[in-house]
């Protein structure tokens, strides 16, 4: 394959504190981290636009200070962050060197994309660094993220990333080669997972936690940034990060046979468990044919279905409470051609949040308790300004508050939906609609 023939695209890898810090010693893995660093120019070098986003500063702070394992408390392991980070990007600034490669480092917590303009800031200066040819270097500023403002894993960090890049690929680099269906170090007949059309239909076993005493993540967190990334287009791929030189073949696999699956097979939402088993046993087929390694693929949605501020708001911004609406209201803010959320149509108020903070919204019957969450909207009321109005027609609202602002509860730009619903939801309308 020459580098005439390779399509260029953005690419996002993500790298656990596992890879770069020896659970045992707490050493950096120097050869390894060699190879990464080696992979990624390539990938440069081919013309493709690479993001890494490193894990590892409070596993680089554990070497530094010699603590056996990580810490409890919080202000002990933002201390060690403090120690590790300066560590962590050094020591990739230092192997990038001996390439001729620039690099940045970009800290981020949720909080500094709270607000749609620094989110869209965020964006431009990633794809500035891109466009200058320099790899940033992305990781959760553990030093000052707290529970409240924390992304939760680099997992998750990963697939934002990904999406405020426009990626087409995201890398997740873990221990082992692809996803199984239960953990084949205690079950001999897991089965391979190579690739997955639609998430929904995915019945695995990932619990168990994180894969080492340095990391924070595991296989259960991948599979949450490959829902957020694949609904935002982008293709997720976990492979072995002791062979990171696999991505430059597993890139130019993945676009020559992918694009048929997203925007013909992928519309198939329901996949039979018979079906599922030979679709893997084909393509466990054909990577051995075209001597391909050995890794999961979740296709990516087509492209442009989630807009920028659609994406934000279900990925940016954490939900501080809920509003549960009827089906009428649910038929008529999710429609093509949406309505904005008015108080007639809630149900109830959960939560206590403030005017404009993100919140879940939850679909609800009158003859049951029970609720599914189909989306995010950003409200123009505060939680008991909404609860005085629940249920009220818009000319009803403003004899019920103080002041008036908007008729909506939440503006039709301030709602976001993922792009396919949860089978969850559609047996929850079905059962109570029939």
């Amino acid at each position: 394959m020459s580098e005439e023939d390779t399509r260029k695209f953005t690419i996002v890898v993500k790298l656990g504190s596992s890879s770069i810090v020896d659970e045992k010693t707490k050493e950096p893995k120097i050869a390894g981290i060699t190879q990464v660093v080696e992979s990624l120019v390539k990938l440069r070098r081919q013309g493709h636009r690479v993001v890494l986003v490193s894990s590892g500063a409070i596993a680089m702070g554990l070497n530094e200070t010699q603590l056996g394992k990580k810490p409890k408390r919080l202000a002990a392991k933002q201390a060690l962050a403090a120690l590790g980070q300066g560590k962590l990007i050094s020591l990739w600034d230092n192997m990038f060197r001996y390439f001729n490669q620039q690099t940045a480092q970009i800290l981020l917590t949720r909080n500094d994309i709270v607000d749609f303009s620094q989110f869209k800031n965020a964006e431009n200066t990633l794809a500035e660094l891109l466009n200058m040819g320099i790899i940033p270097i992305v990781n959760e500023n553990d030093t000052i993220s707290t529970q409240e403002i924390k992304f939760g894993d680099n997992d998750t960090l990963s697939a934002i990333t990904a999406g405020m890049v426009n990626a087409e690929y995201l890398f997740l680099l873990t221990d082992v080669n692809c996803l199984y269906t239960d953990n084949p170090r205690v079950n001999p007949d897991a089965k391979k997972v190579l690739i997955v059309k639609n998430l929904s239909n995915l019945n695995v076993n990932t619990k168990g936690g994180a894969g080492s005493t340095v990391g924070t993540g595991g296989m259960e967190t991948k599979l949450i940034a490959a829902d957020l990334a694949t609904n935002a287009g982008i293709t997720t791929i976990i492979c072995h990060s002791n062979h990171p030189e696999n991505m430059l073949d597993i890139v130019q696999y993945s676009h020559e046979v992918d694009m048929s699956y997203r925007y013909s097979e992928l519309e198939d939402t329901e996949e039979s468990e018979e079906e599922f088993e030979l679709c893997n046993i084909n393509e466990e087929k054909r990577l051995m044919k075209m001597n391909i390694p050995l890794h999961t693929r979740f296709i990516g949605k087509p492209k442009n279905h989630v807009k920028n501020k659609q994406f934000w708001l279900l990925h940016g911004l954490k939900p501080k409470g809920a509003l549960i609406v009827d089906y009428g209201c649910f038929l008529a803010i999710t429609r093509q051609n949406r309505a904005g959320l008015l108080p007639v149509g809630i149900l109830k108020v959960e939560g206590n949040f403030h005017q404009l903070e993100c919140v879940e919204l939850k679909l609800g019957f009158n003859n049951t308790d029970k609720t599914v969450a189909f989306g995010r909207g950003r409200c123009n009321y505060s939680a008991g300004e909404i609860d005085k109005i629940k249920g009220l027609q818009s000319d009803e609202v403003a004899g019920h508050l103080e002041y008036f602002d908007s008729e909506y509860v939440v503006h039709r730009e301030n709602l976001a939906f993922p792009i396919q619903w949860s089978n969850e939801l559609l047996d929850f309308v079905k059962k109570n609609t029939e």
